[in-house]
């Protein structure tokens, strides 16, 4: 085990942080106003009692962004976890389906499955994951002898009452960190350097966001509102759920 070197680290999150924003950027850029409309739910924007174009718009970017912002971060954090377990305990990515990080600790070969929190998957994901947990368990018996190998399921974010899990371990927030790192306060440390220009960079999305809204805000008024200003629920309802002929 070889010791956490903080300005290390810190070099390295302020050197990875920024692809986050460009990412975000790029999203944000690429987006279609109604290749969103046709992926969200008109009646809950109905039910919402959305009814100018713009709050219509900024309702649907934001949670599509929030989404996005979810999957890129998500990424952005497992590979920094891949980077801590490599300079501390020699991990690296794995090579076996559905796992991304292998390292020993303790004479264990540990097999990580990274998720962003606690409440990532339904019970058909989390059965894939115990699928791809035993088939790498199965690989690396078949390929070393007497292998003690245990399964994690890390969650950068959040708490679990009971690790113990049926054939796996499940480690969120600090208990993972503290996992991969060998450093029980590792969690906190990582806020600080995440913040890394952030103001800048967030000035600069913002600048963006607006267009996209003012964009969006008059395509939409052009095609999905009624001659005296009002949103046609029915047209949109039409474009978003509506059978091509049958209409």
């Amino acid at each position: 085990m070889k010791p956490l070197i903080e300005t290390e680290l810190i070099c390295y999150i302020e050197e990875k942080i920024p692809e986050f924003h460009k990412k975000r950027l790029q999203k944000l850029g690429e987006l279609k106003l109604k290749a969103v409309l046709l992926r969200k739910n008109p009646y809950l924007f109905r039910a919402k009692h959305l009814i100018t174009a713009l709050d219509l718009v900024k309702s649907l970017l934001d949670a599509y962004l929030s989404s996005q912002e979810e999957t890129i971060f998500g990424t952005f954090l497992e590979e920094l976890a891949i980077h801590i377990c490599s300079e501390i305990f020699g991990g690296k990515k794995s090579s076996a389906q559905g796992i991304d990080l292998e390292f020993n600790r303790d004479s264990i070969h540990f097999i990580v499955s990274v998720k962003s929190g606690p409440n990532w998957g339904n019970s058909s994901q989390i059965a894939k994951m115990k699928q791809n947990f035993s088939m790498a368990k199965r690989i690396l018996n078949t390929n070393r002898s007497r292998v003690n190998v245990v399964a994690v399921n890390g969650c950068c974010y959040g708490k679990e009452s009971t690790e113990e899990k049926d054939g796996y371990l499940k480690k969120c927030g600090q208990s993972f960190w503290s996992f991969i790192s060998g450093d029980n306060e590792l969690y906190t440390r990582l806020i600080k350097p995440l913040g890394h220009k952030a103001k800048e960079r967030n000035d600069d999305f913002a600048e963006e966001y607006a267009k996209v809204v003012n964009l969006f805000s008059l395509e939409f008024i052009n095609d999905f509102c009624q001659p005296d200003g009002a949103i046609d629920w029915v047209k949109l309802l039409r474009f978003n759920s509506g059978i091509t002929g049958l209409d």
